[in-house]
């Protein structure tokens, strides 16, 4: 069960990565526009924003792969638990203030991970 646990928290700090990328270096390229649905004036007006908020995202994977390469059992279980729940909670606020698509798309994947953890 943890090694299905450890691949769940692996496909969310992959999906951070992804999301850093897309928002630090594509906000405003085709595929950014695509997958944000913005206009190019909207995507120009927020890319610092954007490029932050990718910052962020960054942040969350480094500690999701921290968590995954701790050696100690233990505090490893806390940093994955700690930034999973930084996820759920990131989530939660974007489908609140954003689109409720970020429910699926990023606190649902987190959630999983951190029930899974829990059980292994």
């Amino acid at each position: 069960m943890i090694w299905i646990a450890n691949l769940l928290v692996a496909l969310v700090a992959a999906m951070h990565v992804y999301f850093l990328i897309l928002e630090m270096f594509l906000w405003t390229k085709p595929l950014g526009l695509k997958t944000f649905r913005n206009s190019p004036e909207k995507a120009s007006d927020s890319a610092v924003l954007a490029a932050n908020q990718g910052l962020y995202n960054g942040f969350l994977a480094a500690g999701l792969v921290w968590g995954l390469l701790q050696s100690a059992p233990g505090f490893a279980f806390q940093i994955k638990v700690f930034f999973l729940l930084c996820v759920v909670v990131a989530g939660i606020y974007g489908a609140a203030t954003v689109s409720r698509r970020i429910l699926v798309v990023q606190a649902m994947p987190a959630a999983i991970a951190l029930i899974l953890l829990w059980l292994g």
